[in-house]
C-alpha cells in the first residue's frame, strides 16, 4: 500500500471481529517493530504479545479500553538500555518505544489489521498480571484485530487544526 494512503486511512479501531489474528499477521507487525529506529540503535523496546484467551482475560483486568480485541501488544522499554542526552539527561527509551509503536500500528493497517493505541491502562496491574521485570517500563498498549464490518473512525478523526497553528518556520 502507498504510505500516504496508509497514514491517511488508518484510524483507531475500537470494534473487532471475534477472530484471532493469524500468526503471519502478528509476525509482520512484530517485524515492523524490529526495524524501527531507536536512539543510537540501542533497541530498548520489549514487546509482550497478548493473544491467548488467558492473557486477553488478564489484560481486561488492567484496562477498560481493551475493546474486546483478540490480540494486544504491550510495548515496554528497558530503562537500563537507553541513550541519554548529555545536556539535560533526557532518556531516548520512551521516545524509542513510541516510534516502535507507530511502526507497528502503521504496519497493522497496511496488512488489514485494525489497532488502537491505548494509554489508559494500569501499569502496576500490568506488571503483576504479566510478571514484567522492574527495569521494563510499560509504555503503550496496542490492541489489535481484524476490524468489525461496523467499525468506523470516530467523528473527530477527520478534524485537524489548521497547519499554520502547529507548524512554525525559524522561530515561534
Amino acid at each position: 500500500m502507498d504510505f500516504e494512503k496508509v497514514i491517511k486511512e488508518r484510524y483507531s479501531v475500537r470494534k473487532f471481529q471475534d477472530k484471532p489474528l493469524e500468526k503471519s499477521d502478528i509476525d509482520k507487525i512484530i517485524n515492523a517493530s524490529h526495524i524501527a529506529p531507536t536512539g543510537c540503535n540501542i533497541q530498548p523496546q520489549r514487546i509482550l504479545v497478548i493473544n491467548s484467551e488467558e492473557s486477553v482475560n488478564k489484560l481486561k483486568s488492567c484496562t477498560k479500553c481493551h475493546f474486546d480485541a483478540p490480540c494486544a501488544f504491550l510495548i515496554c522499554y528497558n530503562s537500563d538500555e537507553t541513550w541519554t542526552r548529555p545536556y539535560d539527561g533526557a532518556k531516548s527509551a520512551p521516545v524509542d518505544a513510541s516510534i516502535v509503536t507507530c511502526h507497528m500500528m502503521l504496519e497493522a493497517h497496511n496488512i488489514g489489521v485494525g489497532s488502537c493505541w491505548v494509554m489508559h491502562f494500569d501499569p502496576k496491574k500490568m506488571r503483576e498480571e504479566f510478571n514484567i521485570p522492574d527495569n521494563f517500563t510499560p509504555h503503550a498498549l496496542l490492541v489489535a484485530g481484524y476490524p468489525h464490518k461496523d467499525s468506523v473512525p470516530m467523528e473527530m478523526h477527520e478534524k485537524v487544526r489548521d497547519i499554520n497553528e502547529v507548524v512554525y518556520y525559524d522561530s515561534f
